[in-house]
């Protein structure tokens, strides 16, 4: 696990930051994020490290915790800190970027970055296909193979994982231990791709999506909605949802 940073400030010193110079006719919840991206630009306040408590934030600069919570979620929308629910805020690495208009594995681009891939598996599964589901309907019938998981950068959640499988294309998919592969790594090689296809909105996640993301309930989302298909039909079709202050899609295109 990778160690994390508690920031060692006193109360005095978090005050003097709030009263310096410039920023006596900001609204307090503006002087409270300057404070912060003050010390970030810096260089004082690294990437991971563990920002003040909100308790000592509060009691340090005699704000309302509204104050305190309303500059940490506008910095965290803003992308320069991670708040993770019942753990703290902390200051966010450079966004993560992912390649909108490739399939490509996410483990293979964090490690590309430097950092650490790990997959939370909520469920594997076969169920019913829902004739309801507009994303699969036409194209698997009867039986599905259904997973969630969390893909994690380090020790921060970055994308969920909704995937729908057709047993026809990867018949051995509930048998895969996906802690040691991504299901992404797993199809490529049963069923390789042939076509594939992106839908891209921005949401807002379930708050059950929120729980396992470890984000708040009115953080933006970036959803992909990817079906894929080999030779013989469609693969698989997936939802993946990833934090907004946490990443951004990025492409290429051309005219020849």
């Amino acid at each position: 696990m990778v160690p994390v940073v508690e920031i060692a400030v006193v109360d005095a010193e978090l005050a003097a930051l709030y009263n310096g110079p410039g920023t006596e006719s900001a609204p307090a919840y503006e002087r409270v994020k300057h404070l912060i991206v003050s010390q970030i630009n810096a260089g004082r306040w690294q990437e991971g490290d563990q920002l003040p408590s909100e308790n000592q934030l509060v009691n340090a600069l005699g704000l309302s915790r509204m104050t305190i919570n309303r500059a940490l979620r506008e910095l965290s929308a803003e992308g320069l800190v991670v708040r993770l629910m019942g753990v703290g805020t902390f200051v966010a690495a450079t966004k993560t970027a992912s390649p909108l208009f490739e399939v490509k594995n996410i483990a293979d681009e964090i490690q590309q970055r430097g950092h650490r891939h790990r997959t939370e598996v909520v469920y594997v599964r076969e169920e019913d296909a829902d004739p309801a589901n507009a994303f699969i309907r036409d194209s698997i019938r009867g039986k599905v193979f259904h997973s969630l998981m969390i893909h994690y950068e380090d020790d921060t959640p970055i994308q969920l994982e909704d995937r729908f499988v057709n047993p026809a294309e990867a018949p051995g998919y509930l048998d895969q231990d996906f802690t040691q592969q991504t299901p992404n790594h797993y199809l490529s090689v049963e069923a390789p791709l042939t076509r594939g296809e992106h839908v891209v909105e921005a949401i807002l996640a379930s708050p059950e999506e929120c729980r396992l993301l470890h984000i708040e309930r009115a953080e933006p989302c970036l959803m992909i909605r990817r079906r894929t298909w080999s030779s013989r039909g469609l693969v698989s079709a997936a939802r993946l949802v990833h934090p907004g202050s946490r990443n951004r899609l990025e492409g290429t295109f051309g005219t020849g």
